[in-house]
């Protein structure tokens, strides 16, 4: 039969929700339907997307290659369609949070005056790659490791950590804390797009109870209330002042890379170079 752009939606709900039931409520389809509609994915191109021997599907190494090339094409044919860019197509540039601190707004105005001719959009994605993977952007501001095949990356500067605390706390009253002072409190941590796990303390030394949260308003939130305590980076201070947060150097934890990154053999977005020579540019000037 032929293909249609609903299988391509098909699929990668159930790839990004993890069970037909969850994609299914998403799509707003039964189902019956939306397995069916696997199938005949699956058939046309031959081979098994979706291992369906779990109670929770698990893709297969076609599905994980596939997922990439289904993304970038879904991305590119609702930007064709999209009323908004008649013109030259926005770059668009995703980042979880904090985007590059306080010099993102240095780059949104260096690329207006640079680069007129093309919109430069900047989009929160609460995703691990920001959209990346998925095709939602085009290149995206990352920081910590990143486990993603086919995604290149350039390292754009290291930044140092910070503890983040309640305003209120007998914590906010020292100049610098260190990864023990915190080891009393209940640690945010954010599931989806953080780089602060547990594995940051020693073994033997980690704090004994956690708050998770899915993205950095919930994160905030947590902190402000006096519920938990926090790790971050130097750039989150400088986007996300709250009269109830105090940020305050942590001294014993690693820096955390900060890349740029984009997906490799998909038709890149033409101004990228630009993009990567200006960013550093705005970043060695501090």
């Amino acid at each position: 039969m032929t293909m249609e752009l609903r299988h391509l939606r098909a699929f990668l709900a159930i790839a990004e929700e993890g069970t037909i039931t969850r994609a299914a409520a998403r799509l707003h389809t039964g189902q019956p339907a939306l397995s069916r509609t696997l199938r005949q994915l699956e058939t046309h191109l031959g081979t098994r997307l979706v291992d369906r021997s779990t109670h929770h599907l698990e893709l297969t190494a076609a599905g994980r290659g596939f997922r990439d090339r289904a993304a970038a094409a879904l991305a590119a044919v609702d930007a064709v369609f999209d009323p908004r860019s008649p013109g030259a197509p926005p770059l668009r540039l995703g980042h979880p949070w904090a985007a590059l601190g306080d010099h993102t707004v240095p780059l949104l105005r260096r690329w207006d005056e640079e680069h007129p001719d093309v919109s430069l959009e900047l989009r929160r994605i609460d995703d691990r790659t920001a959209g990346l993977t998925r095709g939602e952007v085009d290149v995206a501001l990352l920081r910590g490791a990143l486990d993603a095949p086919g995604v290149v990356t350039e390292l754009l500067k290291r930044e140092e950590r910070v503890a983040v605390v309640p305003a209120d706390s007998d914590l906010a009253g020292r100049e610098s804390l260190t990864l023990a002072d915190l080891r009393s409190w209940p640690i945010a941590l954010n599931t989806v797009a953080g780089t602060t796990t547990l594995d940051l303390w020693p073994p033997q030394a980690r704090p004994t109870a956690t708050i998770e949260v899915t993205n950095t308003d919930e994160w905030l939130t947590a902190i402000a209330a006096g519920r938990a305590v926090g790790v971050s980076t130097s750039a989150t201070p400088r986007l996300h002042l709250h009269p109830a947060i105090a940020y305050r150097p942590l001294t014993d934890a690693p820096p955390v890379p900060l890349v740029l990154a984009w997906r490799r053999g998909t038709p890149a977005h033409p101004a990228i170079p630009e993009l990567v020579r200006l960013a550093r540019e705005v970043v060695s000037k501090e």
